[in-house]
């Protein structure tokens, strides 16, 4: 079973989620298309090196991290989760300077789950969706919608869980 980021729900409208999310480490690529996902895949398959508290000469064994979901995507950079006990000091550091580590604050989103095989105009069906039920519930967004995508590509479609969301205003 692959670990999920932990969230909250706050609060439910007719399809969406309103969920609070704590702090999260997250790997990030920018513009780097499908390849992102190989770049990210190459870390977390031990790509990188382990962080010590003192000065080696030579980067440390590698460590092979968790994969976790949901997998972030927006239009131009793809990011992996980190599993909970990593934080932004004990992330791993990549050998690949394209991928980045960084800690997103706690925030709270609008989400609206579908199934399927994702694609790119059943993306724009639902982000619709969600931006016209919290348009009508008056709640004030930021930030572009994104995907998060739960499963393993290999997965069949029909069992499949993806999310579209949407960053909220304080």
């Amino acid at each position: 079973m692959v670990e999920t980021a932990k969230y909250e729900i706050t609060r439910k409208l007719d399809k969406v989620e309103i969920r609070h999310y704590p702090k999260i480490v997250i790997a990030k690529v920018e513009g780097y298309g499908e390849n992102g996902f190989n770049l990210l895949f190459r870390f977390i398959s031990g790509d990188n090196k382990q962080k010590t508290k003192v000065k080696m000469p030579a980067p440390v064994v590698s460590q092979r991290i968790e994969m976790t979901a949901p997998v972030l995507s927006d239009s131009d950079s793809l990011a992996f989760v980190m599993p909970a006990e990593y934080r932004l000091t004990t992330t791993p550091e990549p050998l690949d300077d394209r991928v980045k580590i960084l800690e997103m604050p706690e925030r709270n989103l609008a989400v609206l789950r579908f199934s399927g095989r994702w694609t790119s105009s059943l993306f724009e069906k639902k982000t619709k969706e969600l931006l016209e039920e919290i348009e009508k519930a008056k709640i004030k967004t930021k930030g572009d919608v994104f995907s998060m995508l739960c499963n393993a590509p290999f997965t069949p479609s029909f069992m499949r869980r993806n999310e579209v969301a949407i960053e909220l205003e304080p």
